[in-house]
């Protein structure tokens, strides 16, 4: 999504260094390994890649540092819950069944290894027609607000599925840039993630954002 390529070169303390698009730095073991080679690691293996990608790299001072993690309760979320100070989860999640399950079951799992939730996103919310303005919900409607209300969370934004920020992501350009006067609803939902995160952070000191 950031459309970043290449091998990370190494510091003079030898630490990976990140690779910038717009001033984020981004580690992925993508940058490790050939770009149609597959990653089938489990247990240990995940754990120690986990461990390289964040106690290996020279990530400078950051702000806030995020871990997009695949779906489910698997080996990456248990190995990133376990071995660093997690600020809080956000989950993100279509609105349809089966991947609702899912989410459902990733809020659990990060309540029960004591990391706060911070919300939920329901991202493909809704895809509009460019010509004709018409609203279809492809993957169903609200059903991400309908969790939020059974899991007593907040839902912190609702992302359509639009054709811009597709190309914009396959371009490394965030939205916000491609098109800073029609996403409004992206700012939004980074000020309910900031608002959750300020709040929180008068009763903790977040060292990591998950």
């Amino acid at each position: 999504m950031m459309n970043l390529k290449g091998t990370p070169e190494l510091s003079p303390s030898n630490l990976m260094r990140p690779l910038l698009n717009y001033g984020i730095a981004c580690m992925s073991m993508g940058f490790l390994v050939e770009e149609t080679a597959p990653v089938v690691w489990r247990g240990l293996m995940v754990m120690s890649a986990v461990e390289k990608l964040l106690r290996q790299v020279d990530w400078g001072q950051l702000d806030y540092l995020v871990v997009d993690m695949p779906p489910g309760t698997g080996d990456v979320q248990l190995s990133v819950s376990q071995n660093i100070p997690i600020s809080g989860a956000v989950i993100v999640s279509t609105p349809q069944d089966i991947a609702l399950m899912d989410a459902h079951k990733g809020a659990e799992m990060f309540r029960k290894v004591h990391v706060p939730v911070l919300g939920l996103v329901q991202n493909m919310s809704v895809f509009q027609c460019p010509k004709c303005k018409h609203k279809t919900h492809i993957f169903g409607a609200d059903g991400a607000k309908r969790l939020a209300r059974t899991l007593d969370l907040d839902v912190l934004g609702d992302i359509p599925l639009h054709l811009d920020i597709r190309e914009a992501s396959d371009t490394g350009q965030p939205i916000v840039f491609s098109q800073p006067e029609s996403d409004e609803v992206i700012l939004n939902f980074l000020l309910s993630l900031y608002l959750e995160i300020f709040q929180m952070s008068k009763n903790h000191n977040p060292l990591f954002l998950l």
